[in-house]
């Protein structure tokens, strides 16, 4: 997530103050990724050490206010223009952690996932109401149709890490039926050679 160009998007629409576009910011995103005003300032400060935003006055109640530059305005425009790059994803706890269970002595990964999974369609649940609260009332300005398509995008999120998890498990019954079904590489006991046999009849003979 990218708080820089988030606050660069917020000034866009007019000069801001610090706890200001933080309220404006989770309004936006529906409190999903919750910001405290030391991030905000300490975002702004960067920006304006970069030239992308300039201090400009106070409002009534003595707030400094925030404005976006021209170079902050080609950031905002290239952030925009440019595609989230997917080829150095983040790391993911859920898939770091059922990488580690399989084969971890003491540990249950088909137990890791079931709970998992209950948790992500409790997660789905709770995301879904959510929407079906937002949509009682038409959409009426941006920042109501924003959170919409940060809670749908939560949805189908959920969504897709419950087949993910599905297909977990299914994989690991595979492996398992396969596990089970492949020959033993006990040898077992060594056959009897043919001389120990005469020498066996021959004994048995004597008696």
């Amino acid at each position: 997530m990218s708080i820089r160009h988030g606050l660069l998007a917020l000034l866009e629409r007019g000069p801001r103050y610090g706890s200001q576009l933080r309220t404006e910011f989770e309004s936006r995103t529906g409190s999903t990724w919750p910001l405290n005003v030391g991030q905000v300032y300490t975002t702004l400060s960067r920006l304006e050490r970069d030239g992308m935003v300039v201090q400009e006055g106070a409002d009534d109640a003595g707030h400094d206010l925030y404005a976006i530059t021209d170079d902050g305005r080609a950031e905002l425009q290239s952030w925009f223009g440019t595609p989230v790059d997917r080829t150095s994803p983040p790391r993911d706890e859920l898939a770091i952690k059922l990488a580690m269970a399989v084969g971890a002595p003491g540990v249950d990964i088909r137990e890791v996932i079931q709970s998992q999974r209950h948790h992500t369609l409790k997660a789905m649940q709770d995301y879904t109401r959510l929407k079906a609260q937002a949509l009682t009332d038409v959409p009426a300005n941006r920042d109501e149709v924003a959170w919409l398509l940060v809670v749908e995008q939560l949805i189908f999120q959920a969504e897709a890490e419950a087949r993910w998890l599905d297909h977990c498990e299914a994989r690991l019954v595979r492996l398992a039926e396969a596990a089970a079904t492949e020959p033993s590489c006990d040898p077992g006991p060594a056959p009897t050679r043919g001389p120990a046999r005469s020498l066996t009849g021959r004994t048995k003979a004597r008696r």
